[in-house]
C-alpha cells in the first residue's frame, strides 16, 4: 500500500538524508540503490538527469517493488507538467524540483504525493508555501550556506527545508545545517562519488552511507 505523502515526509525527517544521483547505466544505478539499501536508506532520490532516466526509474520501481518494499522511491529534477507525469505513471513516491512549477505542485497534490521545490529567495519560499509545499529545498545550497538558513528561518516557522549541494560528510558541515534549521540534509555527488562509481566499489559506498547516517544522528 502506497504511503501518504505525510508518512513519507515523517519517513525523510527520521532519516535525515536524502540521498540523491543519475546514471545512464540501468544496472550501476541498481546497484547503488541496493547498496545504498543495505546501508539503512529507506528514503530516496532518483534524478530525472538524462535520457535514460525515465527507463531506469520504472527498473528501479521494479527492484523496489520485488526486494525492497519498505523503500520510498522518489524522482528529483523534476520541472515540466509531462515529466511529472511521466514519473508519476512510473510509480513515484514523491517529486523533487530545483523549480517552483505551480502545476507541478497542484498535479502532486491531486495525486497525493509529497512535492519538494526547490527554492533561493524568501520570495520564492512563501510561493512554494502557498503551493503547498511540506518541504522546500533550499538549491544551490553551496552558495547560500547554512547561515542563510539560519537568517530566515524564523520567517517561516514550522517550514522543513533541506539543502541540497554544499553538504559534505564531515561532522563538522553536517552539524553546521542542522543548527542553521533544516530538517534534512540532500546528498548527491559528495556521497555517491565519481571514484565510487568508476571502481564500482559498493562496498565503500554502503560504509560511508552507514557512517553519514550515523553522523547526522549524533549532530541533529
Amino acid at each position: 500500500m502506497k504511503k501518504t505523502k505525510g508518512e513519507i515526509l515523517a519517513a525523510l525527517l527520521e532519516q535525515g538524508l536524502l540521498p540523491l544521483f543519475y546514471l545512464e547505466s540501468k544496472a550501476e544505478s541498481a546497484e547503488i540503490l541496493q547498496a545504498l539499501y543495505r546501508a539503512g536508506v529507506r528514503v530516496f532520490e532518483y534524478t530525472n538527469r538524462g535520457p535514460a532516466a525515465l527507463e531506469n526509474f520504472k527498473h528501479l520501481i521494479e527492484l523496489k517493488n520485488s526486494t525492497m518494499p519498505d523503500l520510498q522511491l522518489g524522482i528529483g529534477t523534476i520541472k515540466s507538467v509531462q515529466d511529472a507525469e511521466s514519473f508519476i505513471d512510473a510509480g513515484a513516491d514523491f517529486l523533487v524540483a530545483p523549480i517552483i512549477n505551480p502545476e507541478v505542485g497542484r498535479l502532486a497534490q491531486k495525486a497525493g504525493l509529497l512535492w519538494v521545490p526547490g527554492c533561493m529567495t524568501p520570495t520564492e519560499i512563501d510561493l512554494a508555501q502557498q503551493h503547498g509545499a511540506l518541504m522546500i529545498k533550499i538549491f544551490p545550497a553551496n552558495i547560500l550556506g547554512p547561515e542563510y538558513i539560519a537568517s530566515i528561518r524564523e520567517l517561516f516557522p514550522g517550514q522543513h527545508f533541506i539543502p541540497t549541494g554544499g553538504v559534505d560528510l564531515t561532522a563538522e558541515n553536517i552539524r553546521a545545517w542542522f543548527k542553521a534549521g533544516v530538517s534534512a540534509v540532500g546528498m548527491g555527488s559528495k556521497l555517491i562519488s565519481k571514484s565510487l562509481i568508476q571502481e564500482k566499489d559498493y562496498t565503500t559506498l554502503q560504509k560511508n552511507t552507514q557512517a553519514v547516517l550515523q553522523t547526522i544522528k549524533e549532530n541533529r
